[in-house]
């Protein structure tokens, strides 16, 4: 019996921990490689772990509910005809690297300079090359041994980019390498989500629950965006009848070519072209270095209201696409958000994010910027209000927006600035259609 150990691997760049949804196998089961053995939800997305072997199964370490730790063990096999895996030689440490800068803390979200290529070590294992699953698939999914692609990414990862152009024949084939020793950490322990306590206070009977790992992320997203950032709100208002009037019209010639219309799209393209004149709301602060990052791409995140709590997938390229497109992305988009079937790709890269709780209702909000980007817009109701509009009362199609900003980069009067421009390119739309 050759016993292969299958450790919980990294699924995503900056992804260390995930909360083990359920199993798709049990103990006993005869799995091929590839085939889908359990979910884990991450702070981005619900996740599919394939099998990386085939073989038999003879140990699941975790129960579902349980908190688990990238390098943690999470299925023993039994690879039939295998030989028995060896612990690792010990091998001398690297020389010491020069001492690295302050650590930015803006993560993946900055344009950094590709690393060399780094090549996997002669005669790796498909299991061991650093690379996300489906990375994985897509190299089987287009014919590429997996294991002489050279990668680009952090550390030597393999991406989904790597892959793309060794099927095209452009990028170069690995070369054995010298192995080197990786520091070995100690697998955390994966501690169960407790049951609801009910508890008996002086007042009357109270009950604490856990809360979920989504949650439990989100909320460390908030602490990190209220600590690091100093957030001030601007609120105008906007009349948006004649866009409004523009977005019914398209909606129904659109309708015959089966594309569904919304009015956010309009948002997104007019905020992109507000992105465009005041750069400083599309970047974000490096506080270790004291630099400003301007982010030279606009991708446009939206906050998604779901059942588990707030998701923001994201809109790539958002000045390259035109509405129709937007707006379908928008739909896709937020219905995988909703059944917890985006992929973790599709919920990074944010450059600024748009929060649109109008059909909710209220008058106006004071959103929490996502971190590390410097301002978030929230949309809000469009209401029916008397207005004089041409020396006439009348009624007309009117909202709130809000902006909050960072302000120890921007100013109270270029968030105003910025305003009264998404003001005017949402109440024109002629003017709108000559920015974009």
């Amino acid at each position: 019996m050759a016993k292969h150990v299958f450790k919980f691997p990294d699924v995503g760049e900056g992804i260390h921990e995930g909360q083990l949804v359920e199993w798709f196998i049990s103990v006993g089961d005869t799995v091929k490689e590839d085939q889908p053995i359990c979910n884990v939800e991450t702070d981005k997305a619900v996740v599919g772990i394939p099998s990386p072997v085939e073989g038999k199964i003879l140990e699941l370490h975790g129960e579902p509910g349980e908190l688990i730790f990238v390098g943690n063990p999470l299925v023993t096999f039994d690879r039939e005809g295998g030989a028995e895996e060896a612990p690792a030689a010990a091998e001398a440490p690297a020389p010491a690297a020069p001492a690295a800068a302050p650590a930015s803390h803006l993560g993946g979200q900055l344009n950094t300079p590709t690393a060399p290529a780094v090549a996997p070590a002669g005669n790796v294992r498909p299991q061991d090359v650093r690379a996300t699953p489906h990375t994985r698939a897509l190299a089987r999914q287009l014919g590429v041994d997996i294991t002489t692609v050279a990668g680009t990414g952090r550390s030597g990862r393999i991406t989904d980019e790597d892959v793309e152009a060794a099927a095209r024949g452009g990028a170069p084939v690995a070369q054995a390498a010298a192995p080197q020793a990786a520091p070995v950490a100690q697998a955390a322990p994966m501690p169960s989500v407790p049951a609801p306590t009910p508890i008996q206070t002086g007042e009357g009977p109270v009950e604490r629950v856990q809360l979920s790992f989504l949650r439990r992320k989100i909320a460390e997203q908030m602490r990190l965006s209220t600590e690091r950032l100093v957030h001030v709100t601007h609120v105008d208002e906007a009349d948006v009848t004649d866009l409004f009037a523009t977005y019914k019209e398209a909606k129904a010639v659109l309708k015959e070519k089966d594309i569904k219309l919304t009015p956010l799209a309009y948002f997104v393209k007019a905020i992109v072209s507000c992105l465009k004149e005041f750069p400083i709301f599309n970047s974000s602060f490096d506080q270790a270095t004291g630099e400003l990052i301007y982010k030279k791409y606009y991708n446009i995140g939206l906050a998604v209201d779901t059942p588990e709590g707030l998701v923001v997938p994201v809109v790539k390229d958002a000045d390259r696409k035109d509405i129709a497109t937007i707006a379908a992305e928008i739909r896709d988009l937020s219905t995988r958000a909703r059944d917890r079937s985006l992929q973790i790709d599709e919920m990074k890269g944010g450059s600024f994010t748009i929060t649109n709780i109008g059909s909710i209702g209220g008058i106006h909000a004071t959103p929490v910027i996502n971190y590390p980007e410097s301002a978030i817009v929230a949309l809000h109701t469009i209401e029916d209000r008397p207005a004089v509009h041409n020396g006439e009362l009348c009624i007309r199609k009117k909202m709130y927006i809000s902006i909050s900003f960072d302000h120890q980069i921007i100013d109270g009067a270029d968030a105003a600035r910025f305003m009264r421009t998404l003001v005017e390119l949402v109440s024109n739309p002629t003017y709108l259609f000559t920015r974009i």
